[in-house]
């Protein structure tokens, strides 16, 4: 798959699959506890088995994620709460979506509101989380979404991220379409598909930094 080297789209599903299974279980369990008794369930072989398969665990996870957003259900990022997975599942279906579409040649739009929450949940989750290194990115990056409420400063020093939503300058500015935005964090999209204002060289090492 071109934005998914070395994945087939069977690959694809599978993990997807595997994935709302797992974290079906993990709201299932409750509480803020790492649920010790949690497994990944196998997918199966055959496309038939494998479709059919990730249906029903997509139903299962969809009644599951109808719970309360502030009922506990334990998460690795520290928001021991529903509403962080309803986020989470939302945002990995999206961009998995994209990429089985992409395989095709056939993908279709994603709305901009849920596009923006990705942009603001990569910022404020993820890369916060990535590991710091010698060659650790520090400066000050705007990311502007055209088409959505959303703008963001990232500041960058020595591997610790400090995020403000706001419209503020920095030393580069990512400004497009949310869509845009999301898949090129994502390191779906070049970084040509944004315009970038500013200092493309710390926008270059920023969407290298995390080891997605």
């Amino acid at each position: 798959m071109p934005s998914c080297p070395g994945w087939t789209t069977a690959d694809l599903v599978r993990h997807t699959g595997v994935v709302h299974r797992h974290k079906a279980e993990t709201i299932r369990c409750g509480g803020t506890a790492y649920p010790k008794d949690l497994a990944w369930v196998p997918a199966p072989a055959g496309a038939e088995a494998l479709f059919a398969w990730y249906r029903e665990g997509l139903a299962d996870l969809l009644d599951v994620l109808d719970a309360p957003p502030d009922q506990a259900a334990w998460s690795w990022a520290g928001d021991h709460r529903v509403a962080f997975w309803q986020r989470r599942m939302a945002q990995e279906t999206l961009v998995h979506r994209w990429d089985a579409q992409a395989a095709v040649g056939q993908t279709t739009p994603l709305s901009a509101e849920l596009a923006a929450d990705g942009v603001d949940e990569y910022l404020d989750v993820w890369l916060p989380r990535a590991e710091q290194r010698d060659d650790t990115p520090s400066g000050t990056v705007h990311v502007h979404a055209t088409d959505a409420d959303g703008e963001w400063l990232v500041r960058l020093d020595e591997g610790k991220v400090v995020l403000t939503r706001a419209h503020a300058r920095g030393d580069v500015a990512l400004r497009g379409r949310a869509e845009d935005l999301l898949l090129v964090l994502w390191r779906r999209r070049p970084l040509d598909a944004v315009e970038v204002l500013g200092d493309r060289t710390l926008a270059e090492d920023l969407l290298a930094w995390p080891d997605l």
